[in-house]
């Protein structure tokens, strides 16, 4: 039983000793230009979700009254 566990295990290393030597780690410029991308987009989210949530309170303001 115990030549067994240790084969699994060992079957298990070796897949994920492959399935790490798969991974393609991106390059300086990639990573500064996705990044770039994700600060820029999520401050135009935030933007929108300001505009709307002005918008909103304003036509609830105008409704209450």
């Amino acid at each position: 039983m115990d030549e067994k566990k240790s084969s699994g295990l060992e079957s298990f290393f070796k897949g994920l000793r492959t399935e790490f030597n798969k991974i393609i780690f991106p390059n300086r410029q990639a990573v500064i230009k996705e990044t770039t991308a994700t600060i820029v987009v999520g401050l135009l989210i935030g933007v929108v979700i300001a505009v709307l949530d002005l918008i909103m309170k304003t036509g609830l303001g105008f409704i209450l009254k």
